[in-house]
């Protein structure tokens, strides 16, 4: 149905921008002289906005709708590779700003799309559904991380994160 085609769209884009934008952020860091504790504070705070605001995700899906809460994914996707986009090279304040907004736009896109996903499918469906959709966020997760390497060795992790910006976007009138 469109939901399902809708939900999983939303968890795809999540899952594909957050890997390719947090799988070069170290290398990026690292690579303007910034030390490893540096690059693994920045990660913890982006793992942490990934998990910690599970509850909060889930109450604004229950509160506001999966719809709106999906396109507040994609939003707030958009401004997170932005602001790593703009991020100033020495700056690991502003990069920890952007990936605490990526991991809570993964959040975001991750529980709209479970909760829009499972609101639409029969039960005797469900699970093997579920799992397809898994897969297809898994190989997401797979080509973000394998893209996000070759965009930076081409281009830049400006541009990655503004590309990441860009396919978060898609997801708004997706939704």
């Amino acid at each position: 149905s469109r939901v399902v085609a809708v939900a999983a769209a939303v968890m795809i884009a999540a899952q594909l921008v957050m890997v390719a934008i947090m799988t070069m952020t170290p290398v990026h860091m690292l690579a303007h002289g910034h030390s490893l504790a540096a690059a693994g504070l920045v990660i913890a705070v982006h793992v942490g906005a990934m998990y910690l605001p599970s509850p909060l995700s889930g109450w604004l899906v229950d509160r506001l709708g999966p719809r709106l809460v999906a396109v507040s994914s994609g939003i707030t996707l958009l401004f997170a590779g932005v602001v790593a986009m703009a991020a100033p090279v020495n700056s690991v304040p502003v990069l920890a700003v952007a990936l605490a907004l990526l991991g809570l736009g993964w959040s975001f896109g991750l529980v709209s799309g479970t909760a829009m996903l499972a609101a639409a499918l029969p039960l005797a469906t469900r699970a093997r559904t579920q799992g397809t959709v898994d897969l297809w966020i898994a190989i997401a997760g797979a080509t973000g991380g394998l893209a996000s390497g070759i965009v930076v060795a081409t281009s830049s992790f400006a541009t990655l994160a503004l590309l990441g910006g860009i396919v978060a976007a898609s997801v708004v009138p997706i939704a």
